[in-house]
């Protein structure tokens, strides 16, 4: 399965918190693993559950209600402080998500969620505010990120902001590439460069 990432339309999953740390996305106890499976289960595993009980869904945070779903999480300011844990990118990813949205992210986490074909995308807190906003109206709505232009939209509205991307990582997310595969695709041009010497 590819996991190239190039556009994403998709309804949200809005976290309007500010500051979540990475020990608020999947907490320190659930770090054992070193598998990147399974980590899904326990993302925001404390705001989740009663009493860390699976059994006992809290009704009112969002992972919990069904009219949220999709490949895109929206969260407030500030996303992914904390501890260097390579981990809360895996538990996003694993529990089905291709993009977090926010108006500032943690520069570790930023990288993580990169290396994990999970795109970090930041907007301004205007433009954040208008995507809460669209999402209060209708908890259907869809945004689209596209990453070769580098755009963020709000469907129903057609507003758009542009987002900032280092151009190697960008490469890695259109082409599915990780360190070793873009090395991989370069093998030609290496070996004639090789020749030359």
């Amino acid at each position: 399965m590819s996991k190239a990432i190039s556009i994403i339309k998709s309804s949200t999953v809005p976290v309007n918190i500010e500051n979540i740390d990475t020990d608020q996305i999947i907490p320190a106890r659930f770090l054992k693993a070193t598998s990147r499976d399974g980590f899904g289960k326990n993302l925001f595993r404390d705001w989740r559950y009663e009493n860390d009980n699976e059994n006992q869904p809290k009704k009112d945070f969002v992972l919990n209600n069904p009219i949220y779903k999709g490949k895109i999480l929206v969260a407030a300011k500030n996303f992914g402080c904390g501890s260097s844990r390579e981990h809360a990118a895996w538990a996003i990813k694993d529990a089905g998500f291709d993009v977090v949205v926010s108006s500032f992210f943690a520069d570790i986490f930023k990288n993580n969620g990169l290396n994990n074909f999970l795109l970090p995308v930041t907007v301004s807190d205007a433009f954040l505010h208008k995507i809460f906003t669209a999402i209060e109206k209708d908890p259907a709505a869809e945004l689209e990120v596209n990453v070769d232009k580098q755009t963020i939209t709000i469907i129903s509205t057609g507003e758009q902001e542009t987002f900032d991307i280092n151009h190697y990582k960008k490469t890695c997310l259109l082409n599915g590439y990780d360190d070793i595969d873009y090395l991989l695709n370069m093998k030609a041009e290496i070996e004639k460069f090789e020749t030359t010497l």
